[in-house]
């Protein structure tokens, strides 16, 4: 039988009601980035426009309220850079990770397999890298590994002394405690913990292994964004979940170890945003908007 689904996630997992923003002016631009960069950090840069969103999908049962959707910038066979994943996290058992053959078949909602992971998945911070779902599992400060193709957990470890389970989320709550990025450089957990008194902090890691390879902590308080996603090496946040001209704030760069202030328009189009992630490959930034599958795109600066 299908699960029942119990509508309490909704009411528990939204914290907070937000003030409106004032809206920001409007950058004249008219197309997106052309051709991607190559897999290293060519093409890098600064991120400096944000155009409108594109609706790729929306999802049909209050399960799908909020979730996580994205494609593997760096594929392993069978599966391609058109394979394209899904998420609903609405619910206290979060199992069912569904695939699809390209993001076209996501838009008309009949997935090709279903996946059931192994352990039930905490929240938004999802990725798809390297032929491996990285996931947080439920109510722990572990990263775990499914492996796509196998279809087992190959790795599993703690981030020390990360929040979890509401002790830090985003500011629209929903346990987005423990989030996962993917950049041109690789693999990220972004988090915080008592230590760093709740601000961001952002750890480097291996994506076999999920060993911690290198850590940084911020000046911006994860309570305070709406969300956040790291490009070419810095880490940028969302200011607004529901506000519709919200605006990148924010920026973290790990190579200098300085942070900014930004203000990028970034539009909430339907007012909910529970998931925000880049997509090295295809420069575009994948997002779920209260019930619907969105992507962004960018700009970065010339290097």
């Amino acid at each position: 039988a299908a699960p029942r689904w119990d509508p309490q996630p909704l009411a528990y997992q939204e914290l907070q009601s937000e003030r409106t923003e004032v809206p920001a002016s409007r950058l004249l631009e008219e197309t997106a980035l052309g051709r991607p960069g190559s897999r290293d950090s060519a093409g890098c840069g600064e991120l400096v426009w944000v155009g409108e969103p594109v609706v790729f999908g929306r999802a049909d049962s209050i399960a799908g309220k909020y979730g996580v959707w994205m494609k593997d910038p760096e594929p392993v066979p069978p599966f391609t850079r058109e394979t394209t994943w899904r998420v609903d996290t609405v619910g206290t058992e979060v199992r069912q990770l569904f695939q699809y053959e390209a993001a076209e078949q996501l838009a008309r909602g009949y997935p090709a397999k279903v996946h059931i992971l192994p352990r039930p998945l905490e929240s938004t911070g999802a990725v798809i890298y390297r032929g491996g779902l990285f996931f947080q599992p439920r109510r722990s400060r572990a990263v775990a590994r499914y492996d796509l193709q196998g279809e087992t957990i190959t790795a599993e470890r703690e981030i020390p002394g990360a929040g979890f389970h509401g002790q830090y989320p985003y500011s629209w709550g929903g346990y987005t405690d423990i989030d996962l990025a993917v950049d041109e450089t690789g693999l990220w957990v972004i988090y915080s913990t008592d230590k760093a008194r709740g601000a961001i902090v952002l750890s480097k890691l291996n994506p076999e292994t999920l060993e911690i390879q290198q850590t940084w902590e911020t000046n911006i308080r994860k309570r305070g964004v709406a969300n956040s996603f790291v490009i070419c090496g810095t880490l940028y946040t969302v200011s607004s979940y529901s506000a519709p001209n919200a605006t990148i704030n924010y920026a973290y760069d790990t190579v200098t170890g300085t942070s900014r202030a930004l203000s990028i328009p970034f539009e909430n189009r339907f007012r909910y945003l529970s998931m925000l992630d880049y997509n090295p490959a295809e420069r575009q930034l994948f997002a779920w908007d209260s019930f619907n599958m969105v992507t962004y795109p960018v700009r970065l600066s010339q290097q």
